[in-house]
């Protein structure tokens, strides 16, 4: 077991296809997600009766032991205790597309039916697997409605939220506020969380058919843009106690991102609504990134805007994150002081989720 007190604040659940039958309404089975080979006899998702965009499959699969703790509770908690992990805050891989669903009622549908299979999945021990509720982003009132549900019935400790534009809508419009409101009112945190899901407005999307070259761009531009969104579109400003992560691109671009928004407040302010503090200001105030155990730039970041906002996470078991070893990985680093590495590891991530 680790010294430090670990939450991994971004692992993921590996939806079982088996799970849709059971905890989704029998009219919407044909809408559920699986996968099927297209005329290229390549494997790719289905959803919503739709063909989903191609995404390549590594020629070599991971560990049977780690796609098993993505849908066995119990082999997870086995991982958890080998790598030294007290708490896995739990994200969706399936669920990560939901936000091309064009049909609400079957957006709903899924949504609960998710929900539903992860509060269960958490039943192995609800202190140390900790859910993420997934909701339906393209209707606010849809949102919030099953926001409440996941949360006061599931005990869900946040809700993800793709950074990208759902519905033709940005995170800042007004349209949102309800939810932002409502969050406060919960007090638990909207989780920003990129997917390359390609179906969806992306970026790279557009001039790239590469899919290592999407990959790298649309996670951290995402994530810059829904930060934007939320600080220089006043959601911040109108939301002081709204708690905002973002997850799973990085922390190296997060202190460039705060500098190059405040020079834009300090010069070119006038072309946008006004706001009432700085970009940094406001990140100290409500938010929280996530650092990739081996990013070497983590002492910089440090240097640059403290400690207090970094938090530690896996990726478990998605392929390009470590395992094992992820928590080893930081705790053993001889560039960061034993405070900084407790704050990341874990003390951070107790604030941002509002865990006992």
């Amino acid at each position: 077991m680790s010294a430090y007190g670990v939450v991994d604040s971004d692992g993921h659940v590996l939806e079982p296809e088996t799970m849709w039958p059971k905890y989704l309404e029998e009219r919407y089975h044909e809408m559920a997600p699986r996968l099927v080979r297209d005329s290229q006899g390549r494997l790719r998702g289905m959803l919503e009766g739709r063909m989903q965009p191609y995404i390549p499959r590594d020629p070599n699969p991971d560990s049977p032991r780690r796609r098993e703790g993505g849908s066995d509770p119990k082999a997870r908690l086995e991982d958890m205790d080998t790598e030294g992990m007290d708490v896995s805050v739990m994200f969706p891989t399936t669920g990560l597309h939901f936000g091309a669903i064009q049909n609400l009622d079957v957006n709903v549908a899924l949504c609960r039916a998710y929900n539903d299979w992860l509060h269960d999945f958490s039943r192995a021990d609800k202190k140390r697997l900790v859910s993420i509720a997934v909701v339906p982003q393209s209707d606010v009132f849809e949102a919030m409605k099953e926001t409440q549900r996941a949360v006061k019935e599931l005990g869900a400790k946040g809700v993800m939220w793709r950074p990208n534009p759902i519905g033709g809508r940005n995170l800042h419009e007004p349209y949102f506020d309800p939810m932002w409101s409502l969050l406060e009112e919960l007090d638990i945190p909207v989780c920003l969380h990129e997917g390359t899901t390609q179906n969806i407005p992306q970026s790279g999307l557009d001039r790239y058919d590469n899919f290592l070259f999407r990959h790298v761009v649309s996670h951290p531009h995402e994530q810059q843009m829904g930060v934007l969104n939320f600080i220089c579109g006043g959601v911040l400003d109108r939301h002081p106690k709204l708690r905002v992560a973002s997850l799973e691109s990085g922390c190296g671009w997060i202190a460039h991102w705060l500098e190059r928004i405040n020079h834009h407040l300090e010069y070119w302010g006038y072309a946008s609504s006004p706001i009432t503090l700085k970009a940094d200001e406001y990140w100290a105030r409500q938010c929280f990134i996530s650092a990739d155990p081996d990013e070497a730039i983590i002492p910089g970041i440090i240097q640059a805007m403290g400690d207090d906002t970094l938090i530690f996470a896996s990726d478990y078991p998605h392929p390009d994150g470590i395992f094992p070893g992820v928590v080893k990985e930081l705790s053993e680093r001889t560039d960061l002081s034993e405070t900084s590495k407790a704050k990341i590891l874990g003390e951070n991530a107790v604030r941002c989720y509002g865990l006992n």
